[in-house]
């Protein structure tokens, strides 16, 4: 006779799979949209749509205001939000703004669209705003009426009500008042010193936009309002004095250009000093990126360039000294404010610009305006040349008191290595590459003074269960270590690293179920032998795209080779190439079966040139060693069929299998 008391396992039938609405995935996963030590990105979310105004000539002020009760207003005189009903949707478009995901105005780039140049296409704004808000009150002015209402959570609490506007000087513009629900942030309050800057800086990148802010609490008002742009900016906030005058120029496209849109550019200013720390800061369309991204490798490329080229003309180089970016953008200082038309951002809180052309359009204008600078003020460019040289030497000097450490009993470096010319640690890296012909694209392609390549051929032995003193009987195993140049460790070991002979080892292997094989085989490899170098931030997983679209020419953009990660990125392109106007498959799709199939120019562009390649940082991540030593028991050791197995149940439904 069964038991009455056990408990049947839940049943997994249709009615298990939920479906978030609306704005549920936001107040689900906050994380995922927003910052969430504190609500200061879902105020930037509010703030940036006012900027926008301003940044397409529809504003001249922007007011915010902290109040007493903890609640924010950002106010400003633009085109206010429109507040009729949308022809599709039947609903408010002001409300639809706020309440759904992916609904905004920016979505329209071409021309006659509402925004030209915005900070960036993800329309999760302020949406994301309203969903971790108790209360949201949203007033808009516009052709001579006053629409108002109010959220909580996400939802209307009061539904749009319109009046005449009444308030004689004010014509349009939009306020907005949101009082930020604290169960979704570590704290509640605004770090003061990030918002103050946020909003100077907003006023340095729009010239005669007004900037204010308001603390009920402390009765302090304070407005900023610049007329001098970046160069004052930037003296206000230098440590140490420029050794020859900042450098300040701009450069847009116009409608003439072959390769980008009207308006697509750049403006910046640049300060070299001797000594205190650089002040780096970079904007795309208003948007600060702390992280960085191409726009800003575009200025290092540009300079380096420029000073290179002044360099060589004026026979400076002392021998045996080899230039490199970083020995002339060490001791750089920067501004600089991005113009993009179709900004591809690193997660919704846009820190890193991704768009692989904006390297290119920004070199492109920074390279000619410095070499013209320079050469017409020979004296200043002596002055930064002497910097530069100084830099590499002392770099250069650096490096070879490394290679001195290692002492008389080196062993030979393995034949199949092709080594890089450079002996500078920090700047040299090896790519571990599946397979010969793989090796070969990769020695045509590659950077020779940086990147070195060592092809590995078929799969790497399974070392999780190999004796330290058995390693070196396998040949590929002995020649990664050797190339290396650190020897075999376990994690309590404290191993000489002073021999270490690249500062990246990177994996590079096939972008499908093989070379994820080769990756796993050469993960377990450093894990359990190297882990002092996972550890130091030595080892990378690179990235080779799967797919490659070629895409034909549409209006004034010429035929482009777009690279794709998997199929998210693929349909995302596809869908970008529909925008665009190009009808159905008049693109070709190529599969990468292997890298091998890539040319060596290919390589480069997508998986070894530094500017654009992806490049994964390898991390224990939240686990500790010993979780995720178990963890890789189960998955590599010999006697483990059972574990294993656990696992696949446990997790068999988060595989993708690639047939």
């Amino acid at each position: 006779m069964a038991d009455k008391n056990i408990i049947a396992p839940p049943a997994y039938s249709e009615s298990s799979i939920r479906v978030l609405k609306g704005l549920e995935p936001v107040k689900q996963r906050p994380g995922m949209y927003t910052r969430t030590d504190n609500p200061l990105h879902i105020i930037q979310e509010v703030l940036d749509n006012s900027a926008d105004e301003a940044l397409a000539g529809h504003g001249k002020k922007i007011k915010v205001t902290l109040h007493t009760d903890g609640s924010v207003t950002i106010e400003d005189d633009g085109r206010g939000i429109p507040f009729g009903l949308h022809p599709e949707e039947q609903a408010p478009v002001v409300e639809l703004v706020f309440t759904r995901l992916h609904a905004g105005g920016k979505f329209d780039k071409g021309k006659g669209g509402a925004y030209s140049f915005s900070g960036g296409l993800h329309g999760v704004g302020v949406s994301v705003t309203n969903a971790l808000s108790t209360r949201l009150e949203v007033t808009s002015y516009r052709e001579g009426k006053v629409a108002s209402l109010a959220f909580s959570g996400g939802d209307v609490i009061e539904p749009l009500v319109l009046r005449k506007n009444e308030g004689g000087d004010r014509k349009s513009g939009t306020t907005v008042r949101a009082w930020p629900d604290a169960k979704y942030f570590e704290s509640p309050a605004l770090p003061m010193a990030e918002l103050t800057h946020l909003l100077r800086s907003k006023a340095v990148l729009m010239p005669g936009v007004t900037v204010t802010l308001t603390n009920e609490k402390t009765r302090d008002v304070q407005t900023w309002v610049f007329k001098g742009g970046l160069r004052d900016y930037l003296m206000q906030t230098l440590t140490a004095d420029p050794v020859i005058p900042m450098f300040e120029n701009e450069g847009f496209a116009d409608n003439a250009h072959e390769t980008f849109a009207e308006g697509e550019g750049a403006s910046w200013c640049v300060a070299f000093t001797e000594d205190g720390a650089p002040v780096r800061e970079s904007y795309v369309n208003l948007i600060p990126t702390s992280a960085g991204g191409t726009h800003e490798s575009g200025l290092r490329d540009g300079l380096f360039t420029a000073v290179k080229s002044f360099i060589e003309f004026h026979s400076l180089l002392p021998k045996g000294v080899k230039l490199l970016p970083e020995d002339v953008f060490a001791r750089a200082s920067y501004v600089l404010s991005a113009k993009v038309l179709d900004p591809q951002f690193q997660g919704q809180i846009k820190e890193r610009l991704n768009s692989r052309d904006a390297v290119r359009l920004v070199s492109s204008f920074v390279r000619p305006s410095l070499e013209l600078w320079l050469n017409q003020h020979v004296d200043y460019g002596k002055k930064l040349a002497e910097l530069a040289i100084k830099a590499a030497q002392t770099r250069q000097k650096a490096g070879q008191k490394v290679e001195k450490r290692k002492g008389s009993g080196v062993a030979v470096l393995p034949g199949k290595l092709t080594d890089c010319e450079s002996k500078d640690l920090a700047n040299n890296e090896v790519f571990l590459v599946e397979g010969d012909s793989a090796g070969g694209s990769a020695k045509m392609g590659r950077n020779k003074e940086s990147q070195a390549v060592l092809p590995l051929r078929g799969k790497v032995l399974n070392t999780w269960e190999v004796d330290r003193d058995r390693l070196f009987a396998n040949t590929e195993i002995h020649d990664i270590a050797v190339a290396i140049g650190v020897d075999p460790h376990g994690p309590n070991d404290t191993p000489d690293l002073s021999g270490l002979r690249y500062g990246k080892v990177c994996i590079l292997s096939d972008a499908d179920v093989d070379g994820s094989h080769i990756q796993v085989l050469l993960l377990t490899l450093f894990f359990r032998h190297f882990p002092k170098l996972i550890e130091t931030g030595h080892v990378y997983v690179a990235r080779p795209p799967l797919y490659r679209v070629d895409a034909p020419a549409r209006g004034k953009k010429p035929a482009s080779k777009v690279y794709a990660l998997d199929e998210g990125e693929l349909t995302a392109i596809l869908d970008k190439l529909r925008k665009d106007g190009v009808r159905e498959n008049a693109w070709s799709i190529s599969r990468f079966k292997g890298l091998g199939e890539m040319s060596a120019e290919q390589l480069w562009d997508t998986t070894l040139n530094p500017d654009t390649r992806r490049l994964l940082p390898v991390q224990l991540g939240n686990q500790d060693f010993l979780q995720t030593e178990s963890l890789i028991t189960k998955l590599m050791g010999k006697g483990e069929a059972a574990a294993r197995r656990e696992l696949m149940e446990l997790h068999g439904d988060a595989v993708d299998i690639d047939i």
